[in-house]
């Protein structure tokens, strides 16, 4: 992907048009750009899930997305700018800046966004069961 020409990029409107990718927004995660920068990093790092995909796509700077394994470690996946990643509904996982504090990314939802997110532990909710669910029939 071309990060640096994203409104224009042919492989990023092929992906939003076979993926239904039909919202998206951009945000700057930096102490000057973010209101309540101390209080969103915080949430951002605290260990929870989503009962729908988590797309993202780092237009400049970079972090760490850590997720969970299927023995419950920790895996932690570096982003940079040009990476996309999609993290499945019901997925435990954490957000984190490195050493730059900066990131800027554009998130990307089907449909309406839903921005909500469940603290561990929320092993209850149908996207969760469904993870699992996945998880053990992948490694069998």
């Amino acid at each position: 992907l071309d990060a640096d020409n994203y409104e224009t990029d042919p492989c990023l409107k092929e992906i939003r048009r076979a993926e239904n990718y039909s919202w998206m927004d951009i945000v700057t995660i930096h102490k000057d750009k973010l209101p309540n920068y101390e209080e969103k990093i915080k949430t951002f790092y605290e260990e929870h899930l989503h009962l729908d995909d988590e797309i993202r796509y780092i237009l400049d700077g970079s972090g760490y997305f850590d997720v969970r394994d299927k023995d419950d470690k920790w895996i932690r996946i570096s982003m940079e700018k040009g990476d996309m990643i999609t993290l499945p509904a019901g997925i435990y996982h954490r957000f984190t800046l490195d050493e730059n504090n900066y990131v800027k990314a554009m998130r990307l939802f089907v449909g309406e966004p839903v921005w909500t997110a469940y603290n561990r532990p929320a092993d209850d909710f149908p996207a969760r069961k469904q993870y699992m669910k996945f998880l053990a029939e992948e490694s069998q």
